[in-house]
């Protein structure tokens, strides 16, 4: 996944064909490279399943429940972040509507500066929301195998009549001499494979 916001692979949908050829002339000469561009809800998957774009914009022009559905379907299968472009006017409600989809930027009508703006959010929104992800992917990891060596200490405390400190130091010692994880032995004492006794 490309975080720069240079040369970006961007899929753009838009209901409005001629408009699509408008936005993606837009996006080039900002230097993007627009890999692909859709209108109808197959495309946009068989789009984003072939390109795995960077970007994705959907241009909204009358027909706001397309639109909606074209963020949905793109927001449901691509990796990076999808911006909503209002060819028109400024519409608040459209605007929420579209973030409960997944938009992380919306921007107005086709300025260049405008849009690249709304492009460099979007990324770096998208960016931090990467991170926050794999950080309580982390975490979570982290619980996971504190839990499975609390269980292991636990079942060993209650077998040999350890303490809480004599327990971990056997399952440590034991995953030195094999030359193996705590993790490791922790979870092969709460199979049931490792009994540690002795």
């Amino acid at each position: 996944m490309n975080t720069s916001t240079d040369q970006l692979r961007v899929l753009a949908a838009d209901e409005d064909q001629a408009a699509l050829a408008r936005t993606a002339s837009v996006l080039e000469a900002l230097g993007h490279h627009v890999t692909a561009t859709a209108t109808e809800l197959a495309q946009v998957t068989e789009a984003v399943a072939r390109e795995e774009p960077d970007l994705s914009i959907v241009v909204v022009h009358t027909d706001d429940e397309h639109a909606l559905d074209l963020i949905e379907e793109i927001t449901a299968f691509a990796d990076g972040p999808v911006i909503a472009m209002q060819a028109n006017e400024d519409d608040p409600e459209f605007a929420r509507r579209a973030a409960e989809r997944g938009i992380y930027a919306a921007v107005r009508g086709g300025d260049r500066d405008a849009l690249q703006s709304a492009i460099e959010v979007a990324m770096r929104r998208h960016a931090e929301a990467q991170r926050l992800t794999e950080q309580v992917g982390r975490l979570e990891t982290a619980l996971e195998r504190r839990a499975v060596i609390e269980r292991a200490k636990g079942m060993l405390m209650e077998r040999h009549g350890l303490t809480d400190r004599e327990a971990f130091d056997r399952i440590r010692a034991f995953a030195r001499s094999k030359n193996r994880t705590v993790v490791d032995v922790a979870g092969n004492v709460t199979a049931g494979e490792e009994s540690l006794g002795g």
